[in-house]
């Protein structure tokens, strides 16, 4: 049978803004208990209001920062201790240059947020999972990782590293009772386009025209569903696009 998220509790990284806000909202409605956390206090303080209080419960935090994501999951209150589902959120591309061009600071955040900040909150509360004998993680992939396309050299990498440590956690967790999803949505309409250009929203905002892609609610409810599915269920991996969007032919390099 499908499974309730009525007093669960969801760990939600990147709870800011797009997807993170969007998944606080829609489980919240549910009935869940959530510790959002971010890097911007006050807009989890702002979310928490709208959510009500008693059932939330925020940590200002920086996964990249391994020192800190283990003495706050340590320090977790009581009624939010033990974590049913992490959802490693967190996560951003920073520019479309081509490798040759692009700064070795945006890589390295990338690389610094997208895989190690996923590894520091997994390993951090994976032990209670597999101790308790059930649990869940989802990981929030892009369909970046299984198509490579022009500047999104090691954006796409990261995403591709996700997708291949979500399939090796399956492997290990066999017979523990955990389960483990990568989403991979295409495009999808947020501020992710306006971090990745750097805070020019008008430029991102030309990604967006004439066309409709998806929506941080639309990846909510993908979510949603995979948590809900009965628990002997594991969904390894679902990818997502709009009907507007599609995959390009082969490039070609043509000589004049």
């Amino acid at each position: 049978m499908t499974q309730s998220l009525k007093d669960k509790t969801i760990f939600i990284t990147g709870a800011t803004s797009g997807f993170g806000s969007a998944f606080a909202k829609r489980f919240a409605a549910e009935g869940a208990k959530l510790i959002i956390s971010g890097r911007r206090s006050e807009r989890l303080d702002t979310l928490k209001k709208e959510l009500g209080s008693e059932r939330i419960h925020t940590l200002t935090l920086d996964v990249r920062d391994q020192k800190a994501v283990d003495a706050a999951i340590a320090k977790l209150p009581a009624a939010f201790k033990d974590v049913d589902v992490l959802i490693n959120n967190a996560g951003l591309a920073l520019g479309l240059g081509r490798a040759p061009d692009i700064l070795p600071s945006d890589w390295e955040q990338m690389i610094d947020t997208n895989i190690k900040g996923v590894l520091y909150c997994t390993h951090a509360l994976l032990p209670q999972m597999v101790k308790r004998d059930s649990g869940y993680i989802i990981n929030i992939g892009s369909v970046a990782g299984n198509y490579p396309y022009p500047g999104g050299n090691v954006y796409g990498a990261t995403k591709a590293f996700l997708k291949q440590f979500s399939l090796n956690l399956r492997a290990d967790l066999l017979g523990k009772n955990v389960r483990v999803t990568n989403i991979e949505p295409g495009m999808a309409e947020t501020e992710f386009s306006v971090v990745r250009f750097h805070g020019d929203k008008a430029k991102a905002d030309t990604l967006y025209e004439d066309w409709k892609p998806l929506t941080a609610e639309d990846i909510a409810e993908t979510v949603l569903w995979c948590i809900t599915r009965p628990v002997h269920v594991n969904i390894n991996s679902l990818e997502l696009m709009s009907i507007d969007q599609a995959f390009a032919p082969y490039a070609t390099h043509r000589k004049k």
